[in-house]
């Protein structure tokens, strides 16, 4: 039996990730209860010790919520030394929350006549105890959800975890680097297939085009070094206790060399035994655009 369990609770605005972020501590080893009555906590956290931490989602839709309900709750269960409980308040601005619930045409779980922005503007109100009380603070306005889950990765990896995590991703200069990543090079010296017409369309996904950036005279020594330098330091992260490490690859849009260089990176690590994730955050701003 562990002789502390770390107990996580998650709340914020309808609309702002609650969701995503309890899937991404389930990947991390969490187990997950959500929307649980608030007079059932007690009962939960009287229990004994588990050697697994706990994720609880609790919002506004809560049976018998209230923010000072849910303060005391975590007061009590700080008392017990069996548990170490954090609160998670993912925050977004009441615009961003308007244009989901537009977008999604979803209706927002506290406006009675429909309006969003009326039922935002409540819930803005009822969770600010919650939010100044926060032990971590996520602002997802600007986050997809495959950042959110990166920034839950950063927080709350566990040893339950495979070591460390890599995390490797492709973006575009033209529209900035990524947020929070742990190192970000620059793959724009290598050949651009986008002066190729018959490349132009296609992405680094595609062998041809992965074909004509790796024959450039220069990738071979770059992903050579970038290699030594990677093998040298995650060992060294890992054994510092660092959990999960980034690195974000860029051209000049985001489709083509970034996106070779990002697979190559992947695959590569993979084989070497390291747990890798991959996106391409241009590719899935195009599908999000298409779709």
């Amino acid at each position: 039996m562990a002789t502390q369990q770390e107990v996580v609770f998650i709340t914020g605005p309808a609309g702002a990730g609650r969701s995503t972020a309890i899937k991404a501590l389930e990947d991390l080893g969490y187990e997950s209860i959500d929307n649980l009555p608030l007079t059932l906590l007690d009962r939960l956290l009287s229990g004994p010790v588990m050697d697994h931490p706990l994720a609880i989602g609790i919002d506004t839709r809560t049976r018998d919520f209230s923010a000072s309900g849910l303060l005391e709750a975590i007061a009590n269960s700080q008392n017990n030394p069996g548990f170490l409980i954090r609160l998670l308040f993912l925050d977004c601005s009441a615009a961003a929350l308007d244009k989901r619930f537009s977008e999604t045409r979803r209706r927002h779980p506290l406006s009675k006549n429909g309006s969003a922005a009326i039922g935002i503007e409540q819930e803005l109100a009822i969770l600010g105890g919650l939010r100044a009380s926060a032990d971590v603070l996520i602002d997802t306005t600007t986050m997809s959800p495959h950042d959110l889950r990166d920034e839950i990765s950063r927080w709350f990896s566990t040893k339950l975890s495979t070591g460390l995590s890599v995390s490797v991703q492709s973006f575009s200069y033209k529209r900035g680097t990524p947020r929070n990543v742990d190192m970000v090079l620059d793959c724009r010296f290598l050949r651009n297939p986008h002066w190729q017409e018959a490349l132009r369309k296609l992405t680094g996904m595609d062998s041809a085009v992965s074909k004509y950036v790796q024959d450039d005279q220069n990738f071979d020594a770059f992903f050579a070094k970038l290699m030594d330098m990677l093998l040298l330091l995650l060992p060294a992260y890992r054994a510092e206790g660092k959990s999960y490490f980034s690195v974000a690859l860029g051209c000049t849009g985001g489709q083509h060399r970034s996106v070779t260089v990002a697979e190559c990176l992947a695959k590569t690590l993979a084989d070497k035994g390291w747990q890798v994730s991959i996106r391409h955050r241009e590719m899935e701003r195009r599908l999000g655009s298409a779709g």
